[in-house]
């Protein structure tokens, strides 16, 4: 008599989901909906293991629709691990979300989403609403919200940053502390929705965002040399390029903002009168 367990044959591909076919004509279109959720490198694995199981929940919802809602339950196991280490307690999520926001680690818009996603979570556990509370479309903006929250928190503080490079007193300390308040109150905001991926007469709007960040970061250690300064003068001319064609008011304030930073940098770098 054989012990052996049956031999199985062929397993079925997976079948898509009908709740999810006006989201992507097919499984590849999913890629193009979540390309934008990058992980931060500088993340513990903890994080960044939930991080990528969220965003790999919501491409896999094209076959399983409840798996949108799982991904935004997921990603908040990031976003609680993260505040509770940026803000240095022990507390639940409802409590951290609502001190990153009061001290201005995140704004509060982007607190009012998190804190949405949290709510949801609740009622889950208590079975009020079920797994297929969102739709793949909803639970990708509120992944986001998550991802772009723990991207704030792991950024360096620039004045961290500035002390610590032991920035030379040459360097006037009223455009210096300008610039350190002006850049913090940049990263505290999050980059445009929905204009990711988007160029505008040939720039590319979220690569000149981080064009900007890396040229601040420099100058914050010590300042720019000659190809950092050619960069940043090839940075204010696009951004003086978009600055009227930007037709959403946030976005187009997101980047009057950079343009001023770029400004500040800039000050210090012009000739001086012969």
């Amino acid at each position: 008599m054989t012990t052996l367990p049956p031999k199985l044959g062929l397993l079925p591909l997976p079948v898509p989901d009908p709740r999810s076919r006006d989201i992507a004509l097919d499984y590849e279109g999913m890629h193009a909906l979540v390309a934008d959720l990058v992980l931060p490198s500088n993340a513990s694995m903890h994080v960044m293991s939930a991080m990528e199981t969220s965003r790999e929940l919501l491409r896999h919802s094209y076959y399983r629709y409840e798996f949108a809602t799982v991904a935004v339950t997921h990603s908040l196991f990031a976003l609680e691990h993260v505040l509770a280490e940026r803000l240095a307690v022990d507390e639940p999520l409802r409590k951290l979300i609502k001190r990153a926001t009061d001290t201005g680690l995140i704004t509060a818009d982007l607190g009012t989403e998190l804190d949405r996603s949290r709510l949801l979570r609740d009622k889950i556990t208590q079975g009020a609403v079920t797994s297929s509370a969102l739709t793949p479309v909803g639970a990708i903006a509120r992944v986001r919200a998550v991802f772009d929250a723990v991207s704030l928190c792991l950024r360096p503080a620039p004045v961290a940053e500035a002390r610590a490079a032991g920035m030379s007193s040459a360097q006037p300390v009223d455009r210096l502390v300008r610039l350190v308040r002006l850049w913090e109150e940049h990263c505290r905001a999050p980059y445009p929705a929905g204009f990711r991926g988007v160029d505008i007469e040939g720039v590319e709007l979220i690569l000149l965002d981080a064009d900007v960040a890396g040229l601040v970061q420099r100058e914050l250690n010590g300042g720019l040399d000659d190809d950092g300064i050619a960069l940043l003068w090839a940075c204010i001319a696009d951004l003086d390029k978009i600055a009227s064609l930007i037709n959403e008011e946030y976005c187009a304030s997101f980047f009057e903002r950079l343009r001023f930073v770029a400004g500040l940098i800039a000050a210090r770098h012009l000739p001086t009168a012969t």
